[in-house]
């Protein structure tokens, strides 16, 4: 049974994301313990809320250099909802352009869309050779709830990423995989079965394999 971290830096749902790991077959806890979160097999990043604040708490903990850290020596991340957004290079929220952890290239922006926030449940495009989304049926849905997105999705393609794609007025990213770094939009904690089937995936690419 794998090691997974949960990291506490103040944002995120982090009990659902505990439960929805733990039903995946983790062995996991939550915590700001920044050698436990280096430590891990597996590291997820979770975040709720604004991009600008989402980072503050990432800063004041000092966490940036272990997600950073963790990255480079291939060792899993997992970031989810403003927790993916944050590995960007920069978030833009009403005019305000706050700086990323910068593990993926590009930005975050408004989506272009007549309803905002998108909200609900939403299908995806993922490419055959993801591993996040292996054996789960086209059309699969996942819970979404933000206003803001990484919408270009060709300059990750472009630096070697797996780029996953959902569509609400615009296409947007959806999820990222790139190495040991994944990333979803959406909120696998709370995307019934087909959630949890992302999630046993990720936790089969740890060193415990799950």
């Amino acid at each position: 049974m794998s090691d997974v971290v949960v990291l506490d830096y103040g944002s995120g749902n982090l009990r659902s994301a505990e439960r929805a790991l733990a039903a995946a077959g983790a062995d996991v806890r939550v915590t700001d313990d920044l050698a436990a979160a280096a430590a891990a097999d597996g590291l997820v990043v979770p975040g709720v809320g604004a991009y600008a604040a989402c980072m503050a708490g990432i800063e004041a903990l000092g966490a940036g250099p272990v997600i950073a850290e963790r990255v480079a020596a291939g060792r899993p991340v997992l970031g989810i909802c403003v927790g993916m957004q944050v590995l960007f290079e920069h978030g833009d929220e009403h005019g305000v352009v706050t700086k990323g952890l910068g593990l993926l290239p590009g930005g975050v922006t408004r989506l272009a869309a007549a309803r905002l926030p998108h909200m609900g449940w939403n299908t995806v495009r993922a490419p055959r050779e993801s591993v996040l989304f292996a054996g789960l049926p086209e059309q699969s849905r996942f819970y979404f709830v933000h206003s803001y997105a990484m919408g270009d999705p060709a300059a990750l393609a472009a630096a070697g990423a797996t780029v996953t794609i959902a569509h609400h007025d615009t296409d947007f990213v959806a999820a990222v995989e790139r190495g040991s770094l994944s990333a979803a939009q959406f909120h696998p904690e709370k995307s019934a079965e087909t959630g949890a089937a992302l999630l046993r995936n990720w936790l089969a690419t740890l060193p415990n394999g799950g």
